[in-house]
């Protein structure tokens, strides 16, 4: 691809390598020559194998954990490409660390996602190709432009498969009061009712009570969330649905698998039957269900690069 006299390269850092390289195999292209280290005392090192100068460099990386690291990689990989005197350099994160920490919870708190977005701003990037923010309003924390991908169109797509002509009877589930508008989104284009699940605990050392709005009796129930972390919510919710609820089956759909902490071992004991995960983060063998299914984020991702590098719109995307 050249079609305006600069080259498109795309480079990764070391956090999700198999998505860079399925990217590079959908616009056609190799994974550029790089190589990302740490010196003994554990300082990370870059060292790009082949020039940049004059191109339109795209790093692909999700700060997924260790978050620091591979933030500190994306960044010291930006300094190098401007340093290098690229043309342009696109920061593409699959799924964005430190995006929960979007506002002052409480007294003294720092809004850590600001500061993301000023690091990343400052080291050189040009523009920003993301996917799933936790919070839309992330877009405003940067000074640069920010292009913001959806995963609910893949996940979506998956479920229409295997719902079928069948729509009255799966029922789409916010596990919380803050998913309601990805669940109300998400249920429209597979053309399902919604419910909700409202938590509240009556008082101190109460546990909570989960109210279903919504009705869910013998249907078969998808949850939709933007991310599993811990699963605590998703699990508790999933088990609402079929004790309080009379749910017959339950799956789960999510962009970015964070999985951390005793995720695993919730989602394992849990009533799932099936979790749909998208490949923004990168799940290592040795945590990886039966239960999981992952869908590629490659080709929207090529896709928008390809967009960007014509100076095409990639709001127009469709999937």
């Amino acid at each position: 691809m050249n079609f305006h006299g600069k080259d498109i390269k795309i480079f990764t850092c070391n956090s999700n390598r198999p998505v860079a390289q399925q990217i590079a195999a959908c616009l056609g292209i190799p994974v550029g020559k790089s190589e990302v280290t740490c010196f003994s005392d554990g300082e990370i090192a870059v060292s790009l194998h082949e020039s940049v100068r004059g191109s339109e460099c795209f790093i692909v990386q999700s700060t997924c954990a260790p978050v620091n690291d591979n933030l500190m990689e994306l960044l010291i990989m930006i300094d190098a490409m401007k340093r290098a005197s690229a043309a342009s350099i696109t920061a593409v994160i699959p799924y964005l660390g430190y995006a929960r920490q979007d506002r002052k919870a409480k007294a003294r708190d720092p809004i850590s996602a600001k500061l993301v977005a000023d690091l990343i701003t400052t080291a050189g990037a040009d523009r920003v190709l993301t996917m799933d923010l936790h919070a839309a309003q992330i877009q405003g924390f940067f000074n640069i432009p920010v292009d913001h991908l959806v995963g609910a169109p893949i996940l979506a797509s998956y479920f229409k498969k295997k719902i079928g002509e069948d729509t009255e009877d799966y029922v789409v589930v916010s596990p919380d009061l803050g998913s309601v508008t990805r669940a109300r989104n998400f249920a429209t284009r597979l053309g399902c009712p919604i419910a909700i699940i409202d938590k509240r605990r009556q008082r101190a050392n109460v546990s909570e009570v989960m109210n279903i709005i919504g009705e869910v009796k013998g249907k078969k129930v998808i949850l939709v969330d933007d991310m599993i972390d811990t699963a605590g919510t998703l699990c508790n919710a999933a088990q609402a649905v079929v004790e309080r609820g009379g749910a017959t089956e339950v799956y789960a759909g999510a962009t970015h698998a964070v999985l951390s902490g005793p995720a695993i071992e919730r989602i394992k004991n849990s009533v799932i039957k099936e979790v749909i995960l998208l490949d923004t983060i990168n799940i290592p063998e040795d945590k990886y269900l039966d239960k999981f299914t992952t869908l590629p984020v490659a080709p929207v991702f090529a896709e928008a690069i390809e967009r960007i590098y014509e100076d095409k719109p990639v709001s127009s995307i469709s999937i």
